[in-house]
């Protein structure tokens, strides 16, 4: 089959989009396609797949997906696993559907994802190609805490749920967790469909840096729900009045998160469409 695609990040956590707007061109995604175009080396290259897919046409395939909005997010990570939610991958997804004319970027916008609906609102002061996004992620979860250990060195961790689960771990230098080529280990009884990994140093008031192993795709620049998990853990720590906001440094650049006084977290950051194309593919 002939499809198109498009490249384009959040804060260097990146994703190819696939445009598939009456679910005509793929059907039901394949895990094995997907992780083909992920491959740095025979595919795109990416830390997960976006299809843009009208919630209607989703749902011919999957009868369970609800949402009130007329987009729908279906996100896969870069091995195929189906994942609930990406905070960075939902404002690419936004600033997608705004450059092509898709959503009013001057009202807020309803998309659907299998962690519900996603609020996002865009500030296009500057122009929709340097538009910070923020995105209304929902309310988290703290749950309670376990270890995690990497590179010979085990810490505690908070179990925190902002659509995807996440164990933060604050540890005195991010390099402490050594290379992040292989999982980190965690306590599967906690966590038996897998977790996200956040390792924290801070960096100043209400300002903290993270590295972050993500399940399915390994060590990413940066996890939008991973920072919302990191500035909830941080806040949690610090005993923090809300609304309160924390900026959150990962390796692809910077975010901020408010934790709002009706207890929703705000996502904010940019997003960058950088490429686009169409693809020949044989199974």
């Amino acid at each position: 089959m002939s499809f198109p695609w498009l490249k384009g990040h959040g804060t260097e956590n990146d994703f190819v989009l696939l445009p598939d707007h009456d679910g005509t061109v793929h059907g039901e995604l394949d895990g094995s396609f997907v992780a083909a175009l992920c491959h740095r080396r025979r595919g795109i290259g990416a830390d997960g797949v976006l299809r843009v897919i009208r919630t209607a046409a989703l749902r011919r395939t999957d009868p369970a997906v609800e949402s009130a909005g007329e987009w729908f997010m279906d996100y896969r990570n870069a091995d195929g696993s189906v994942s609930e939610m990406c905070g960075n991958g939902v404002r690419v997804f936004g600033l997608h559907l705004l450059q092509e004319g898709l959503v009013d970027p001057a009202a807020p916008i309803v998309v659907g994802t299998r962690d519900g609906d996603k609020i996002v609102t865009f500030d296009t002061a500057a122009g929709p190609g340097d538009a910070l996004i923020s995105v209304d992620m929902g309310v988290p979860h703290v749950q309670g805490t376990s270890k995690v250990s990497a590179d010979g060195n085990t810490w505690e961790a908070q179990d925190v749920r902002t659509g995807n689960p996440h164990a933060v771990a604050f540890i005195d230098r991010l390099g402490d967790a050594g290379t992040l080529l292989t999982e980190p280990e965690y306590d599967r009884s906690v966590y038996p469909e897998g977790v996200n990994i956040e390792f924290v140093v801070r960096e100043g008031e209400r300002h903290v840096a993270m590295r972050v192993h993500e399940r399915g795709s390994g060590e990413t620049r940066s996890c939008g729900t991973g920072a919302c998990a990191v500035a909830v853990a941080t806040a949690v720590a610090d005993g923090a009045e809300r609304p309160s906001t924390y900026r959150v440094d990962v390796p692809g650049g910077t975010v901020h998160v408010t934790w709002r006084a009706d207890d929703h977290i705000v996502l904010t950051g940019p997003a960058e469409i950088v490429a686009r194309g169409t693809m020949d593919w044989t199974a």
